[in-house]
């Protein structure tokens, strides 16, 4: 019929001279609502099957529109139960599923019902919780879906059932992150003295490129890779620890800055005193858990605080950890904190652990601690100089660390054109890593593809650095901030912005540390030795607020660990 010219428009004559139906006289022969019906059936049996298929390939792909859909529609029990399955059969399948679970949830309690984000302890969650810690997961997503059902009948409660289903999914996400205690060994040495202080210091951590590829799940399910660097700031190493044992079989805590005037001290004297060690705003709960995570004390065992102690060492220990950075400043403190406090107690109990080693231990003892977290901090800060961190997507989680060779001179004129500047705002990354793993969970395809442009981003930064080309570590510092940015939308406070807008004609390049949101900024000036120079710009500037400019440099040393001769204790505790 379109080509009329075959058969001199035979069959197009044919077409025309046959009786047929307008749309109008078909309408009344139809079942519109059956036919619509069936359409919509068929639309949500092909959905369900594409759920599982995404999930169990592990396929980038999101599901939220099919989700929004299913509960539009006013039908989530069947996607819910195909959730369930999918989430109990795998584990490398079930983090995820769990996560579509909380997004439908949220998404049924239609924006009402308070926030997402908040505690998920209710006695009524437990049991499909101690399920997962188990490691019987079938039973604990079985476990989920009965509770999940008495919590449906309003949005507070929706919202309220999908927090404890993220929960439940930072539970096997701890799980995957524990198996880089693979990687966790040392030497047994001699004993220092009692009363020997051993002393623990590590420098900063400035991150250049790949932050965020670094936290689980991404680590492991996408790879990471971060670049950093290991600083001093003002010429000090700003972070350590330092232990001694003691005659005495207790636990001596000193939280606080280097000076004591300031110092936290708390005493444990026996184990009901170390059962807050996994509440990370507890006093004192880092360094709980690191005796615990160094295996001086078990919190398990049938022996008592004392009886344990002596029996292993004689006594007990005083450990004392410090920072001189302020709180959330993005530069990598609790957890090289963290790294510092283990290198120093467990050479104070007579072993030796290397810095890969406890890059791992790190990790380990931040899900302890329950506050999660990636590994591109221990890697910045205990390692010297300039390096790449890499994971790759699997498990168990393995971080390799790979020295950069730059040119010859180049860390010293990198040390003249690198500042940072205290913005004086407090960096909140905790809201922001929820926000980003609801996100590469429910696989947004902007975030998705941002995180891939983060790990391969990394590699350009490398081949900048050793070209040792500022200008070019500048465009590679906008570019990374663009990538934070598009990564946790809202870490760019509005005094920040107008504090780059200033700094923006003096400088190669700048972005936020760590997570962003505050804490400091850190910029590659055009001229060296600027900051006077830069501080007097930003006086000119009204409503920055308390903000500060340092100098910086680049460490070569990483941890350091030494015995000093014994002393006089110079925080003594009643």
């Amino acid at each position: 019929m379109l080509d009329p010219q075959e058969d001199r428009g035979k069959a197009l004559r044919a077409w025309r001279a046959c009786w047929r139906l307008s749309w109008e006289q078909l309408q009344p022969c139809l079942d519109r609502a059956a036919t619509l019906a069936s359409r919509r059936d068929l639309f949500f049996r092909q959905g369900l099957h594409k759920v599982r298929h995404v999930l169990e390939a592990r396929q980038d792909l999101s599901l939220r529109p099919l989700i929004q859909a299913a509960v539009r529609e006013g039908c989530p029990g069947p996607l819910l139960a195909t959730l369930d399955q999918a989430g109990a059969e795998d584990p490398g399948v079930a983090a995820r599923a769990l996560a579509c679970v909380a997004d439908v949830l949220g998404c049924m309690a239609e924006g009402q019902g308070g926030l997402r984000s908040g505690p998920a302890a209710n006695p009524e969650w437990m049991r499909p919780f101690s399920y997962l810690e188990c490691g019987d997961l079938a039973a604990g997503v079985q476990a989920l879906a009965q509770e999940r059902d008495k919590w449906l009948s309003r949005p507070a409660l929706l919202v309220r059932a999908a927090r404890h289903y993220e929960g439940a999914g930072q539970i096997l996400i701890r799980q995957a992150v524990m198996s880089a205690q693979h990687f966790v060994s040392m030497e047994p040495v001699e004993l220092p003295a009692p009363g020997q202080w051993v002393v623990a210091e590590c420098p900063a951590r400035v991150d250049f490129s790949g932050g965020w590829s670094d936290t689980p799940p991404l680590a492991y399910e996408l790879g990471g890779a971060v670049l950093g660097l290991a600083v001093r700031v003002d010429g000090r190493r700003p972070i350590g620890a330092r232990v001694r044992r003691i005659p005495e079989p207790e636990l001596w805590l000193a939280v606080g800055p280097r000076q004591d005037k300031m110092t936290t001290k708390i005493v444990c004297w026996n184990l009901e005193d170390l059962q807050d060690y996994c509440q990370p705003h507890a006093p004192g709960a880092l360094l709980k858990a690191a005796f615990i995570c160094a295996g001086i004390v078990h919190v398990g065992s049938k022996l008592s605080l004392r009886e344990q102690l002596l029996h292993t060492f004689g006594g007990g220990f005083e450990l004392h950890t410090w920072s001189e950075l302020p709180h959330g400043s993005g530069l990598g403190t609790s957890s090289i904190l963290a790294g510092a406090a283990l290198a120093a107690l467990q050479r104070a109990a007579g072993r030796v652990v290397g810095t890969e080693a406890l890059i791992h231990a790190v990790l380990h003892l931040e899900q302890v601690l329950t506050t999660g977290g990636g590994w591109q901090d221990q890697v910045g800060g205990l390692m010297p100089g300039i390096k790449v961190g890499r994971s790759r997507a699997q498990l168990p989680l393995k971080v390799e660390v790979e020295e950069i060779t730059v040119p010859e001179g180049f860390i010293q004129k990198l040390n003249d054109h690198l500042l940072l500047v205290y913005t004086g705002k407090t960096r909140l990354a905790r809201n922001l890593l929820q926000d980003v793993l609801r996100s590469w969970y429910a696989r947004l395809p902007a975030v998705v593809q941002n995180a891939r442009s983060l790990v391969q981003h990394t590699e350009e930064c490398t081949e900048a650095f050793r070209q040792g080309s500022l200008p070019l570590l500048g465009q590679c510092l906008t570019t990374y901030w663009e990538q934070k940015k598009r990564m946790a939308l809202g870490c760019e406070p509005l005094a920040v912005r107008r504090m780059m807008d200033v700094l923006a004609p003096h400088v190669h390049g700048q972005s936020l540390a760590g997570a962003g949101g505050g804490g400091f900024l850190y910029l590659l000036t055009k001229e060296s030795q600027q900051k006077e120079a830069l501080e007097a710009v930003l006086a000119k500037t009204e409503g920055l607020g308390n903000y500060s400019v340092h100098r910086v440099e680049v460490d070569t040393q990483g941890l350091s660990l030494q015995l000093l001769a014994n002393e006089t204790s110079t925080c003594p505790f009643p």
